[in-house]
């Protein structure tokens, strides 16, 4: 049996922190040929799940992985859960989305088809906007809420959310306010 090698140890402790998945862009990163992934993918310590972006077989697989995966989907802009699945994330309300919101940056285009699980949106996210779910980026219950409005999600979910991420403490009194007038003002 081989030992694995320096590659494989670097690859692998960073894969650790992102649900077992590496992207071309984290091997050239860490100083690493990106050619070295598919070479690993022949060998069978590596599984190719798209385009520049693999994952290692040894990791465990968890719920959660699908929305790491269509964070490191993008490649050189990485994406940020956003709109209902953030809502959904953040357990704010009863939402049950059938896409997984991605929110990249507004200036960044994707060359290629997404997978038809994921719907894009863009928008230059502050950093106040991001936060980390079990160490995936999402954006915040604030800002999540504030999607699901411009998104046009029904009125009675978006009031949830607002009760919920206000007596979870995760938003303010006025913040809750404001995003209620804001709410009446856009139904007239």
């Amino acid at each position: 049996m081989r030992v694995p090698g320096n590659i494989y140890n670097s690859l692998f402790d960073l894969a650790t922190d992102q649900y077992g998945y590496i992207t071309a862009e984290d091997a050239v990163r860490m100083g690493f040929a990106k050619a070295r992934l598919p070479e690993m993918a022949a060998r069978g310590v590596l599984e190719r799940v798209d385009h520049g972006l693999y994952r290692f077989p040894a990791l465990p697989r968890t719920a959660l992985d699908q929305y790491m995966e269509a964070v490191l989907w993008p490649h050189r802009a990485r994406g940020v859960i956003s709109h209902s699945s953030a809502l959904d994330l953040h357990d704010l309300c009863d939402v049950n989305p059938a896409h997984i919101d991605i929110t990249l940056p507004a200036g960044y285009r994707v060359t290629r088809t997404p997978p038809v699980i994921y719907r894009l949106h863009h928008r230059d996210l502050q950093p106040v906007d991001i936060s980390l779910h079990e160490g995936i980026p999402v954006v915040t219950p604030r800002r999540a809420i504030l999607d699901g409005i411009e998104a046009h999600l029904g009125h009675g979910l978006i009031r949830q959310a607002i009760e919920t991420a206000r007596k979870r403490g995760l938003i303010t009194r006025a913040e809750a306010q404001q995003i209620k007038r804001g709410l009446v003002a856009g139904a007239r």
